[in-house]
């Protein structure tokens, strides 16, 4: 514990802005010592313990830094330090700072804290940060005194608590002249100097208070501005691959956490950083295949059982265990049904023998301190789902909407039938804990995927309803996808309601999210700009409205040239559907009108008069193209940053579809990763997106799990392929019917060629460019998902086990060649 701790940090506020010293739930205002200088001294500071700066304006925070600082390291002997500080802006870097760079790909293999000895009063300390040195490499300081090297020999700095670097002098004098050097680890040989003018080295006169010397009694610590090195930009390769997909020997017709160990295996092997996952969240509703959609959960935190590896948990296989294993594992695809009927019988057979035992366990004991707020109420629903028959919990007889006092009656009551999916959650927790811990080993990270939508019979909706529009539905307009839109069934969310309590729902989401994963997809990331909302019952989403929005008011369209008075195409709330419309009413603003999505197809608007169309075609275009730019904006920059400050996952946008033009300007503020597809391209009028103009701060792939995979979108439209075979690759005549393995190949190495940091392929495309291991069946079957299809039977698995996948020795040096001569994995 520090006695006193002395301050100053620069920043220019405006008029009738304070800068304040936050740490814990405190804040101490500082003061302006003239020219944005910022001073002030806080007694009794725990070193341990992060704080941050911030501006307060008439009593309320206005600005925050991107994230905080820490003086952990600092011995319990000292009593006192100043420190020069700075405000923490975003860098531009900032994807470097996040766990999948510093917990995985440039994670420190034996960190070293600055040793005690050095951090002495009258010591200083250097502290700068830099996420981007690469394993076998350290950040050093090289200047003009003998301690510091006489710019010959770089002094190694300790990354004890990395990506933050330090390194502590005794008696650094004025004028003092130094850089930041990235060396070799091993022979401290420079490979780069950084860029700039030198630095030199001064005292912050008001940390001295005119004390003579250095700094007295105080350790002196420099937080220095980060290092700019001219390295070659990072870029990785990796796989999209569902969990359910996967294929071992010892699985259980189904893909398991336990599995992504030998991903991550042959990953490290083929030179691939990143393994991408769908949602692995329970989606168990029915007991159906219907249940096979992994965007429909039923809760937010809990893990789906068919993923549970029986044996890890305990069970001693048998015969008739090893029949049914071989007999499920067998099949071209999952069997949803039968596989999750057999695992929960397993399971309930596990749970009456080792109940008593794992219960009794401190490790249990954390898991259910740790995320009872959740379990709980998770398991009681899950409890009464199976009493009752349904998820619907509108049937559910007095539980419609329980008090958290009677969901923990329930549990008390009933323990025997709750701590059966407490022991489940356990160990379903525990093996995919297993599988990333494994995968980092490897450097190898893990990618979750964040769903945009809760399901309405879910764990969340039943306990905060009034975080969700239950009576809207989430989707998406008409696109390359689906040409009737999409009715996802999810409810929309009330994000004024979130906005009261700093959208804590989404943080505990995603705090949950990252014990498990260093990299996260936000899926259908316009759903935080804007999402397209669709009146609950109502088919498909053609007659949905983007919400928020600015519908046209009743006067505007009169103006126009339409009146909204007893007008027969239009769409009123509270009105059964119908398609024939050229607008509908807002619900919750009557007498404001949104203009119909694909409107020009009806036959409303063929029985306009021509000059009726060009009106409602400018109409159309400013709103659905224009209008709401700014406003839209505006929505995601009060929801997005909140969201990932919570967080040190990698974040990468979908951002696919219909996009507003102020999406990219948002995405590449925040330092979010767009998702770049070449048979999407978002130039207008392009017919394919060239890999080779990709943004750096971007995901390409071959394509996504709502997409035919390579070799069967080859098949889908000869035209379209022709074109291909023609403009891009730059081929002539027709192309042939099968896309073979040197086509796919050349597909997969103008991928890896691209500037993008991540090039994540989907596993059908990895092996469609080998003729021995690409599967031999139709193509078409490869597909994970086709969104045209409400009730799609999610199912798909690989062909091969990964068992073999590791003994193809020379496919997999194939691969490695192909990731490394890309420029990726270095």
């Amino acid at each position: 514990m520090l006695d006193e701790l002395n301050v100053a940090v620069g920043y220019r506020t405006a008029w009738g802005e304070t800068l304040v010293f936050c740490h814990g739930k405190k804040q101490e205002a500082l003061s302006c010592s003239g020219e944005g200088l910022w001073t002030g001294s806080i007694r009794r500071f725990d070193p341990r313990k992060g704080y941050a700066y911030a501006v307060v304006r008439d009593g309320r925070c206005v600005r925050r830094e991107w994230k905080g600082h820490s003086l952990a390291g600092i011995p319990s002997g000292c009593r006192r330090a100043v420190i020069a500080d700075r405000w923490n802006d975003m860098h531009g870097d900032q994807p470097f700072y996040s766990s999948f760079f510093t917990g995985t790909v440039f994670a420190r293999p034996a960190p070293v804290p600055v040793p005690g000895e050095l951090l002495g009063p009258g010591n200083v300390m250097f502290a700068t940060e830099a996420a981007n040195i690469r394993p076998g490499q350290v950040l050093a300081i090289c200047g003009s005194a003998g301690i510091l090297g006489s710019w010959k020999r770089p002094v190694p700095m300790y990354d004890g608590h990395y990506p933050v670097w330090k390194a502590a002098f005794p008696g650094i004098l004025p004028g003092t002249e130094y850089k930041y050097v990235i060396a070799d680890a091993s022979t401290l040989e420079i490979l780069e100097w950084e860029q700039g003018e030198n630095r030199c080295f001064r005292y912050v006169p008001e940390l001295l208070n005119g004390e003579s010397g250095a700094c007295g009694g105080a350790l002196y610590v420099l937080d220095d501005r980060p290092p700019v090195f001219n390295t070659a930009p990072w870029r990785g390769a990796g796989t999209a691959v569902p969990v359910f997909s996967l294929r071992s020997s010892g699985s259980f017709g189904i893909g398991e956490f336990s599995d992504l160990r030998l991903l991550a295996d042959w990953a490290a092997v083929t030179g691939q950083s990143i393994i991408q996952l769908l949602p692995v969240n329970d989606t168990t509703m029915t007991g159906t295949w219907a249940d096979s959609y992994p965007y429909n959960a039923n809760s937010t935190y809990a893990l789906h059982p068919q993923f549970i590896n029986l044996e890890m948990a305990g069970l001693k296989a048998d015969d008739t265990y090893r029949r049914l294993r071989e007999e499920l594992n067998s099949l071209p695809t999952v069997d949803y049904d039968r596989v999750n009927k057999a695992k929960m019988t397993y399971l309930r057979e596990l749970y009456a023998k080792k109940k008593k035992n794992v219960a009794e366990s401190a490790e249990y004991f954390l898991f259910f301190k740790e995320n009872s707020h959740w379990l709980v109420p998770y398991s009681v629903f899950c409890c009464l789902r199976d009493e009752y028959g349904t998820a619907d919990f509108t049937a559910w007889k007095g539980w419609k909407n329980p008090s958290p006092a009677k969901i923990r009656a329930f549990a008390e009551a009933h323990p025997d039938e709750v701590g059966f999916w407490y022991f489940v959650q356990y160990h379903l927790h525990l093996q995919l804990l297993d599988a990333g811990r494994y995968a980092r080993s490897k450097g190898v990270a893990l990618k979750g995927d964040l769903p945009i939508g809760v399901g309405s019979t879910s764990v969340d909706a039943w306990l905060y309803p009034s975080l969700f529009n239950l009576d809207s539905c989430a989707g998406a307009p008409p696109d390359d996808f689906s040409a009737e839109g999409q009715n996802w069934g999810f409810p929309t969310y009330n994000w004024e309601r979130m906005a009261e309590d700093g959208f804590s729902w989404w943080k505990a989401r995603l705090g949950k999210m990252s014990e498990y994963f260093d990299a996260f997809r936000i899926d259908h990331i316009l759903g935080f700009f804007r999402i397209w909302e669709i009146p609950a019952g109502f088919p498909g989403g053609l007659l949905g409205h983007f919400s928020p929005a600015l519908p046209y008011s009743a006067s505007e369209l009169r103006s126009a040239g339409f009146d909204m008075e007893g007008a027969g195409y239009v769409l009123r709330a509270g009105e059964p559907a119908f398609l024939d419309c050229l607008f509908i009413e807002d619900r919750k603003r009557p007498g404001y009108y949104h203009p119909r999505i694909a409107a020009r197809d009806t036959e409303s608007y063929s029985a306009l008069p021509d000059s009726l169309k060009e009106t409602f075609d400018r109409l159309y275009e400013e709103f659905f193209y224009h209008r709401h730019n700014g406003f839209w904006k505006e929505s995601a920059l009060t929801r997005l940053p909140a969201l990932l400050s919570s967080t040190d996952m990698l974040a990468c946008g979908e951002d696919l579809g219909m996009i507003p033009a102020s999406v990219p300007e948002v995405m590449e503020g925040l330092k979010i990763l767009s998702l770049e597809i070449e048979r999407m391209p978002k130039a207008f009028g392009a017919h394919f997106a060239d890999p080779s103009g990709y943004p750096y701060l971007s995901v390409c792939s071959t394509s996504t799990h709502d997409m035919t995979p390579l070799r069967a979108w080859w098949q889908e439209n000869p035209e379209v392929t022709g074109r291909y075979w023609r403009e891009v690759l730059g081929k002539t005549g027709e192309p042939p019917a099968d896309c073979s393995p040197e086509i796919c190949r050349e597909i997969v190495r103008r991928h890896l060629e691209s500037p993008a940091m991540l090039a994540i392929l989907p596993l059908q495309d990895w092996l469609s460019v080998d003729a021995r291991l690409r599967y031999g069946g139709n193509p078409g079957d490869e597909r994970i998902n086709d969104p045209s299809e409400s009730r799609h039977y999610w199912r798909y698995r690989m062909h091969i086990t990964l068992e073999d996948l590791l003994d193809s020795s020379e496919y997999n040096s194939m691969v490695r060649d192909m990731v490394f001569l890309g420029g990726r994995g270095k």
